[in-house]
């Protein structure tokens, strides 16, 4: 394994003995309140798409309407053709690639707000054109401009996220950021149990157009939060980012010396960052220690739309089918019901996980999600064979339902709760949104194939598919054991040189303990620039 290199962690220390709770400080309750209103809501809309393309399926009237006549040869049921079914379900992704190339620049030059505001307005958009489609054209269209704007909202939703939390709660509320990608489902799912059965194409607009309302929640909530202070410290307004530090996370006190300490920090390591860096694409592949981010990036983004969620999501209609539930009524029960299981699981986990060493967090995800893709194979070729031989294996349905519902709990583990955790950690400064960026599109092109191969795939090998399942999930594996530094209990500076020089490393925590045995820098010597500045935002 190639060695990391992290910084003394001085402000990690200091921040260790702050023993006062974040609710008990006003301006920093506030601060995760709208933090939680609108970049926590981002990952609502992917959760609401994928459950929304999975229940439609449920729909008749939305398979006969996009059918194109198209019935099923083996229930006879309208539907649509798989090649076309995966192709509509994959142009969400379709989209997010053509926008991960713009979207950091954007956020880089704009600010995390206003990125978050411009992908809001694009999803908006395309809501109202999915829910009023009047043909297959229109819908797939609609489809792609969700796509464009859910890229836009991640990458400056999670970057803001990790850059306004308080260091001792940032793994926390990053680990919580795909937490919220099941509330969306939740909601999506409860939708379709009331409008599955509606008589008429409102069965399946009125879901589509509801997926409208995250991206007003961040619309309305967005500029309610304050920029993040990495972004003004880029753009030379150490003032305002000094302020909003003192406002949030020491509540207005511009003494503070863990203030002082942090905004040296991030002072000096994006300074070092930006002196070594252009701030190009090309910076990604430049250094071998930034090509290995970039490797690790383009793996997380795989693994976290190939571990076999994809089908999970949205196809478990074959597979309710393939287990012997045909009803909608008993489709729409479970799948809510598995649902409000990932919601709890999820947040759960999302508040335990980032206490543990990341690297072992990852293994054990991907080692349990490998024993339930072997159970869930084991059971789906039991359920065939059964099938085959004209008689009902009952203990084989409710195995593969019983691995179907173990599957979120092992998924969320790692892909889920420290995919965005990890990726703003291992991420400097100057290169973070565009590191976050390769996730994307290496996550969206992961999930544009599965999504357009899982229903072919299915339909021609039916079980077997599972088993290759496995033997991704067991590379998924290899490739964190052999390549994932581990960056536990660190603040973001003391990670930025992480595979870099030490000097580097080392330059940057000789700011912070400058900064700590010098008493007249923020709240003295420098009172005429910061504290009257700090008195004015505050």
């Amino acid at each position: 394994m190639v060695q990391t290199v992290t910084a003394d962690p001085i402000l990690t220390r200091m921040v260790a003995e702050d023993i006062t709770p974040w609710y008990k400080k006003k301006n920093m309750r506030m601060m995760y309140i709208w933090l939680f209103m609108c970049c926590m809501g981002v990952e609502m809309t992917s959760g609401f798409d994928s459950q929304l393309i999975n229940t439609l399926q449920f729909s008749t009237p939305f398979n006969k309407y996009f059918g194109d006549g198209y019935k099923d040869p083996k229930t006879e049921k309208w539907s649509i053709e798989p090649s076309m079914l995966g192709f509509i379900s994959s142009c969400y992704q379709l989209g997010s690639i053509f926008a991960v190339p713009i979207a950091p620049w954007f956020n880089q030059t704009y600010g995390r707000r206003w990125s978050i505001m411009t992908g809001s307005l694009i999803m908006v958009v395309g809501a109202l054109l999915q829910g009023f489609s009047q043909h297959i054209g229109m819908y797939i269209v609609a489809r792609m401009l969700l796509g464009i704007g859910i890229v836009f909202c991640i990458i400056s939703g999670s970057a803001m996220i990790g850059e306004l939390g308080y260091p001792k709660e940032r793994a926390i509320l990053t680990s919580l950021f795909n937490a919220s990608y099941f509330v969306g489902a939740i909601i999506a799912a409860a939708i379709s149990i009331r409008t599955v059965d509606v008589p008429g194409n409102w069965s399946w607009r009125i879901p589509s157009l509801l997926q409208i309302c995250p991206s007003l929640l961040q619309i309305c909530t967005v500029f309610l939060l304050p920029e993040s202070p990495r972004w003004l410290v880029s753009k030379d307004r150490d003032d305002e980012a000094f302020a909003i530090l003192t406002k949030y996370h020491a509540e207005g006190d511009a003494s503070s010396a863990i203030v002082q300490a942090e905004m040296a920090q991030i002072r000096s390591t994006i300074k070092i960052e930006l002196e070594h860096s252009k701030q190009s694409w090309l910076d990604m592949v430049r250094t071998a220690g930034m090509r290995r981010r970039v490797f690790i990036a383009s793996m997380m983004g795989l693994f976290t739309q190939m571990s076999g969620n994809t089908l999970l999501s949205y196809y478990s209609n074959l597979l309710f089918e393939m287990m012997g539930y045909t009803s909608s009524f008993a489709k729409t029960r479970i799948n809510i019901a598995n649902q409000c299981w990932s919601l709890i699981n999820g947040v759960t986990i999302a508040l335990i996980v980032p206490r543990f060493r990341r690297r072992w967090m990852f293994m054990l995800s991907s080692t349990t999600m490998l024993l339930v893709f072997i159970g869930m194979t084991v059971s789906f070729e039991r359920l065939r064979y059964a099938k085959d031989h004209d008689f009902v294996n009952h203990s084989a349905a409710i195995s593969a339902l019983f691995f179907y519902f173990a599957y979120s709990p092992c998924y969320n583990i790692g892909n889920n709760s420290l995919t965005y955790t990890y990726l703003v950690e291992i991420f400097p400064y100057a290169q973070r949104t565009m590191g976050i960026g390769i996730e994307q599109i290496f996550g969206k092109a992961g999930g544009f194939f599965s999504t357009n191969v899982n229903p072919i795939a299915l339909n021609h090998i039916d079980w077997k598919f599972l088993a290759i399942y496995c033997a991704w999930i067991a590379f998924e594996f290899a490739i964190v054991f052999f390549f994932y530094p581990e960056t536990y209990n660190r603040t973001l500076e003391e990670l930025a040189f992480l595979f870099e020089d030490k000097e580097l490393a080392d330059q940057a925590v000789e700011a912070v303990e400058k900064q700590i045995h010098e008493h007249d820098t923020f709240g003295a010597e420098k009172s005429g620039t910061y504290t009257t500045h700090v008195e004015r935002s505050v």
